[in-house]
């Protein structure tokens, strides 16, 4: 079967891909189309995962030792908003929505799609892919309190904060050179190949440019606290991005264990 793969950079799609099938050859899908294009996650995860907007940074204290910890706030949200199945779209997966804002702050397709649901009106939309699908309902709200216990480990993503442009030495830990009087390389990249052979520069090299502002996942982070009245997170160590950011927490995958 012919197949084209599309990497997404858009937010709200981010860690998904396009493919484009002939539909006559997926099932369920009636004979004579000729395409059919369809929005798929990238890897699997080890269990649903839900949304969470950074409050800040505080220290436990625990058995005498300072603890830095992150507070997760669990803002209006967290609902199923698609279930897709083997026989419908070609693996298992549970779309979860996040934020509530007002209908006129999205477009109408993306409102629909809630609508139909019977969820609110959501900003962000995420599909977390499984092997087994759980039995959630559409339009309903994840349990919290059931998905992360104490003492768990997860893996948390989101956006790390931007940088603006920034030389190597900030950016991928260069050595400087000496900074005495006459040093013709104080902070300067240096060399950036060979010369007559081959006479260009090498795809991916490492120069100065823009740093931060990208996706990142911190992997283990163990679950300090979880309050179902104040609806937070409290997890060990930082998170990506900056108090307001939103954050996507999910069971720590380890291969060859849970996935």
């Amino acid at each position: 079967m012919m197949m084209q793969t599309t990497a997404l950079r858009t937010s709200s799609l981010h860690g998904q891909k396009l493919v484009a099938t002939n539909a006559a050859q997926r099932p369920g899908v009636v004979a004579g189309r000729q395409s059919a294009l369809r929005v798929e996650c990238r890897s699997i995860e080890a269990g649903v995962g839900i949304y969470g907007t950074k409050a800040g940074m505080t220290t436990l204290y625990r058995d005498g030792l300072a603890v830095p910890a992150t507070i997760i706030a669990l803002e209006e949200g967290n609902v199923v908003t698609q279930i897709k199945t083997e026989e419908t779209d070609g693996y298992n997966a549970i779309q979860v929505g996040y934020q509530e804002v007002k209908e006129t702050k999205l477009t109408k397709p993306e409102a629909g799609h809630c609508k139909k649901a019977g969820a609110p009106t959501l900003r962000h939309l995420r599909e977390f892919k499984l092997k087994e699908l759980p039995e959630y309902e559409l339009g309903s709200e994840l349990p919290i309190e059931e998905l992360f216990k104490e003492g768990e480990k997860v893996d948390v993503a989101g956006t790390s904060i931007g940088k603006g442009f920034q030389g190597g030495i900030k950016r991928w830990n260069f050595a400087r050179g000496n900074m005495t009087h006459g040093s013709k390389s104080k902070r300067e990249h240096g060399t950036i190949g060979p010369g007559t052979t081959p006479g260009r520069t090498f795809p991916g090299l490492k120069m100065p440019g823009h740093m931060g502002a990208q996706r990142v996942k911190v992997r283990k982070s163990e679950v300090l606290m979880v309050d179902v009245e104040k609806r937070a997170i409290v997890v060990k160590g930082s998170v990506p991005g900056k108090p307001g950011n939103v954050v996507e927490i999910t069971p720590t995958k380890i291969v060859g264990v849970n996935i």
